[in-house]
């Protein structure tokens, strides 16, 4: 086509209405070219050969079939019938003494089966109606033909749900009846409402997304398959025409479409695209291949397309991309969280002082949290040098989670060390530490083991319903024996708490741990205890890093269901 491409809706519709009276326009004038011959001749339609002669004097009064030579009481042949391209027989009323219909007889039939269980019917030509379709009176096919024989209108498209049991077996099949007089008989026909193929095809299509149209330029019939009217959400019966597709085109594409059409419309082929089209508010994405019809012209006089719908595909890998966006966000929120909250745990809970060494300790502490997310909880634990030359020790349990004992894991740390600063013992520590808790207006315990390393290495400490040390001396580790263990921090306002006092060896080895590390559930807290005693001797021959290194990473014990806290002091 020469015209330049529509540049709107409007335009491409004008467009394909100009093509398209052009192409009527040409066809009708070949159509109209008088025929060789006298112009007075009548020729006689081909149908009209089939047409029912009524009976008259010419024929004795005896109503014929439609052929002429087959008479309803001869031999059951008949000539028209074996060109009729589905089932069809021809039926002779059959009457009761009253005059009633009761049934009818097979006069003649043609070859065609409708079904690979039904009979063809040339092979019950003579039987009752009832005797060869013993499923015609309860779907109502019967009353159906009766209804023709005594109203004399022809009964057109009547689908019958026909079921019968033939040798053992029950058959089913949606049939599409039609029927009118032949004189006295009645000519029926039926065919499968949809054949296998079709219903398979339709099947396929739906597993594919699939469908397919045709445009008859010429006389203006549109034809889809359930495919295609299942993309366009319209009734297969109402068929959109070409312009009614281009009210649902989507403007943006109005070129794609264009060219598309222009190709198609003007012979070439095969024409591919991907067109968006704006279905009941729904944004619908389909890749077009299109083909013309054409006539020994080269004329493209109908137009064929076949559609995939490409919605579902494109929504989800929408979907994939948001959601790969969405992931990729949460991961850089939380990396810079994590970086914040690392920042908050170096500051929280410090690596050893190298003074600690030059007093001859070798610290070595790890901080394991639940969730690999949170980089710190409600452990927590402090190992300082005080300016009178003794060491701070302590490990406790803030209870909760969040960000909430968080809160409190600081507050109780930062009191303990400020609390340490007076020389007080540590039970006097311990017990103002449980006199800050219990004020606490939010009501939650916490548990702490407090004390200090002298200059001879004895470590003076109170507990207050935290697990007791492990001191592993000559390989064998062991929880340190409290001579009083106090209740957790919080429970009892006003209760003093006392100090035990335990000397250290050069080269034993004080292991402080939280809850988290022996704690299971179904399990008694002493068989965790007892599990880290063995894991701790297993590593009695490292360094204090290595063995908290081992300990972290011991099958039995790293799958801790809570925050894991772990300080181990040797004296060197």
């Amino acid at each position: 086509m020469s015209f330049p491409l529509p540049d709107s809706i409007d335009a491409l519709k004008d467009m394909i209405h100009r093509e398209t009276t052009a192409l009527r326009t040409v066809v009708r004038r070949n159509a109209e070219r008088p025929l060789s011959g006298s112009a007075s001749t009548e020729l006689t339609s081909p149908l009209q050969s089939l047409a029912v002669l009524p009976p008259s004097a010419e024929t004795d009064g005896v109503s014929r079939c439609v052929c002429s030579t087959h008479e309803p009481a001869g031999s059951g042949l008949c000539s028209v019938l074996a060109a009729i391209p589905v089932s069809a027989v021809l039926l002779e009323p059959v009457w009761d003494e009253a005059g009633a219909l009761l049934d009818f007889r097979i006069a003649a039939g043609n070859r065609v089966r409708s079904a690979d269980w039904l009979e063809a019917p040339e092979h019950q030509i003579g039987q009752r109606f009832l005797e060869a379709r013993p499923g015609a009176a309860t779907s109502g096919l019967l009353a159906a033909l009766a209804d023709v024989v005594d109203a004399g209108k022809p009964l057109d498209g009547l689908v019958v749900d026909y079921t019968e049991q033939r040798l053992g077996r029950i058959h089913r099949a949606p049939l599409l009846y039609s029927a009118a007089r032949c004189g006295d008989q009645v000519l029926a026909t039926w065919q499968p409402v949809q054949s296998r193929a079709e219903l398979l095809t339709i099947d396929a299509q739906f597993l594919a997304s699939m469908g397919w149209g045709n445009w008859d330029l010429l006389s203006g019939k549109v034809t889809w398959s359930e495919g295609l009217s299942r993309i366009f959400h319209a009734d297969v019966r109402m068929p959109w025409t070409l312009e009614q597709l281009c009210d649902a085109l989507l403007p943006d594409d109005l070129t794609a479409l264009a060219e598309f059409l222009s190709s198609v419309l003007a012979g070439e082929e095969p024409a591919w695209t991907r067109i968006r089209f704006l279905v009941l508010g729904e944004l619908r994405t389909l890749d077009l291949l299109g083909r013309p019809v054409t006539g020994t012209d080269g004329r493209a006089w109908a137009v064929n397309l076949v559609a995939r719908d490409l919605t579902p595909q494109i929504r989800s890998r929408r979907r994939l991309a948001e959601t790969e966006r969405e992931s990729d966000r949460l991961r850089r929120q939380t990396a810079a969280e994590r970086k914040v909250a690392d920042a908050l745990r170096e500051a929280l809970l410090p690596t050893h002082s190298e003074a600690l060494a030059a007093v001859g300790l070798t610290v070595a502490a790890s901080y394991r949290p639940a969730e690999p997310d949170a980089a710190v909880g409600g452990d927590w634990y402090k190992c300082r040098l005080l300016p009178d030359g003794r060491v701070l020790v302590a490990i406790g349990d803030a209870s909760g989670h969040g960000l909430d004992a968080v809160a409190r894991m600081a507050q109780q740390r930062h009191a303990l060390a400020g609390l340490a600063q007076t020389g007080a013992s540590a039970g006097e520590i311990t017990t103002w530490l449980n006199e800050l808790v219990c004020s606490d207006p939010a009501g939650q315990t916490a548990t702490v083991v407090a004390g200090h390393l002298d200059e001879n290495k004895v470590l003076h400490w109170a507990d207050a319903g935290h697990p007791a040390p492990l001191l592993l001396r000559d390989g064998r580790a062991e929880p340190l024996v409290a001579e009083h263990r106090g209740p957790l921090l919080g429970a009892l306002p006003g209760y003093a708490y006392e100090t035990s006092s335990t000397p250290l060896r050069p080269g034993d080895l004080l292991v402080l741990y939280t809850d988290g590390m022996v704690e299971r559930r179904g399990e008694d807290v002493t068989e965790g205890i007892a599990r880290l005693a063995h894991a701790v001797e297993d590593a009695s021959a490292l360094e204090p890093q290595q063995v908290i290194d081992a300990l972290l990473t011991h099958p039995e014990i790293a799958d801790h269901e809570d925050d894991a806290c772990v300080l181990g002091i040797r004296a060197d």
